[in-house]
C-alpha cells in the first residue's frame, strides 16, 4: 500500500499554510551560497503544489517573502525578485493546465514593477480555474495586516458608515488580506524552527502546527503526507472537552 492510500480523505484540511524555511542552511551545508538554496526550493514548491492538487486540498498558502525579508542583503533580495519573476513565467502554463488559481496577499505595491506585472498576468490567466487555490504571501507581515484592517475599520467608524457596536469577528475578518479564504487548519514549518514568524497570526488561532527538521529544498510529497497523517491523528476540540467532541461525532459502522 502506498503512503498516499493511508490518508483519510474525509479528514483533510481545506487549507494548509506553509513556512518554507531552510533554503539558506540547505545551501550552506553543500558549500553553496544562499541563493542556490532558493532556486532549489522552487522544485519543492512545484511538487507540493501538484501534490495538494492531487490529494484534494482546496487552499495552499506559501510564505514566499516576508516584509522583514527586505532587510536581507541586497544581492539576495534582488536574486529572490528575479527568481519570482522567472518562476511565474515558467510555471504559469502548468498552473493553468493543472487548474490552479493564483492569489497574492501582502503589500503588493512594494514589489518591483516587473514582479507586479508578471503576477497580475498570472492571476488573470488562472482566474477561472476551479481547482487548488494557491496563495502566495509576498512582502507579507501579519502585524501590518492587522494594523491595516484596524485602520480601515476606524476610518469607517469616523466616517459614520459603521458603528463601533457592529464590529465583531466577522467584520474584522472581512478587512484582512485573507477575507476570501477559510482559515488554515494545518500550518507546516520546515527546517526545525519553532516559530510562526509574523505569519497569519489571526488566521492560525486554531490551526494545528506541524514542525519538521527537513529543509525546504528536501521537502517532498511524502513529507507532506506525513504531516497530513500527523494532523489526522489529532483531536480538534476548539475549547471543548474530548467527551463533547466524541458525543457529537457521528458513529460509522
Amino acid at each position: 500500500m502506498e503512503i498516499l492510500d493511508s490518508i483519510d480523505r474525509n479528514k483533510l484540511p481545506r487549507h494548509i499554510a506553509i513556512i518554507m524555511d531552510g533554503n539558506g542552511r540547505w545551501a550552506r551545508e553543500r558549500g553553496e551560497d544562499r541563493v542556490y538554496g532558493h532556486y532549489e526550493g522552487v522544485i519543492s514548491v512545484r511538487e507540493i503544489v501538484n501534490a495538494c492538487g492531487e490529494i484534494g486540498i482546496e487552499y495552499l498558502t506559501l510564505y514566499a517573502f516576508s516584509a522583514e525579508n527586505w532587510n536581507r542583503p541586497k544581492q539576495e533580495v534582488d536574486a529572490l525578485m528575479e527568481l519570482l519573476v522567472n518562476t511565474i513565467r515558467k510555471e504559469i502554463e502548468d498552473l493553468k493546465k493543472n487548474n490552479v488559481k493564483l492569489h497574492i496577499i501582502g503589500d503588493f505595491e512594494s514589489l518591483p514593477a516587473i514582479c507586479q506585472k508578471e503576477l497580475n498576468e498570472a492571476k488573470e490567466i488562472t482566474a477561472h480555474n476551479t481547482g487548488l487555490n494557491l496563495i502566495l504571501a509576498l512582502s507579507y507581515s501579519s502585524r501590518q495586516e492587522i494594523v491595516e484592517a484596524t485602520r480601515k475599520i476606524a476610518e469607517k467608524v469616523a466616517a459614520g458608515t459603521m458603528k463601533p457596536e457592529d464590529i465583531g469577528f466577522e467584520t474584522f475578518e472581512q478587512h484582512l488580506y485573507t477575507s476570501a479564504f477559510p482559515d488554515p487548519e494545518l500550518m507546516i514549518r520546515t527546517s526545525g524552527e519553532y516559530r510562526i514568524s509574523n505569519y497569519l497570526l489571526y488566521q492560525l488561532a486554531y490551526a494545528e502546527l506541524y514542525f519538521t527538521n527537513v529543509h525546504w529544498p528536501d521537502f517532498r510529497k511524502n513529507n507532506l503526507i506525513e504531516a497530513l497523517l500527523n494532523y489526522q491523528q489529532r483531536e480538534r476540540r476548539f475549547g471543548k472537552t474530548s467527551e463533547q467532541i466524541q458525543t457529537n461525532t457521528p458513529q460509522h459502522a
